[in-house]
């Protein structure tokens, strides 16, 4: 596998040549990008409030991550359902807040990751023509 600073770099680069980027499924199953997504998304105030699950930021390991990577290779991973709370607004009300698992938010991250490199140029000129 490549490092997860190659891959983006390539999408990044097609991106930019207005070329397809194929195959992002693909790069799911990469490891390096996990690494990457958790070092960005575990310093957040929100790391450690627990989801939908009781897994949070330190309960993360390589081998957890393994798991997610095998389960997405063999298409199987699937999202499990937010926990709703509900959080008071400036003026009394409510609203609803959704809190996926920490796994949920870390593979959201990766595809995030994913999606930005591969759109960016897309997106910026598509902005700046209109």
């Amino acid at each position: 596998m490549q490092s997860a600073a190659t891959v983006l770099g390539v999408l990044r680069d097609r991106g930019r040549k207005g070329l397809p980027c194929n195959e992002l499924y693909r790069q799911l199953f990469n490891r390096d990008l996990y690494l990457l997504a958790y070092g960005r998304i575990y310093a957040n105030q929100g790391a450690m409030t627990p989801g939908a699950s009781a897994e949070t930021a330190d309960g993360m390991s390589e081998d957890k991550i393994d798991q997610i990577t095998e389960a997405m290779r063999h298409e199987r991973y699937r999202f499990s359902p937010a926990r709703r709370v509900y959080i008071p607004k400036k003026n009394g009300k409510l609203r609803p807040l959704g809190l996926p698992s920490w796994s949920d938010k870390l593979v959201g991250e990766v595809v995030r990751l994913l999606i930005v490199c591969a759109a960016c140029h897309d997106a910026i000129h598509t902005t700046l023509a209109a």
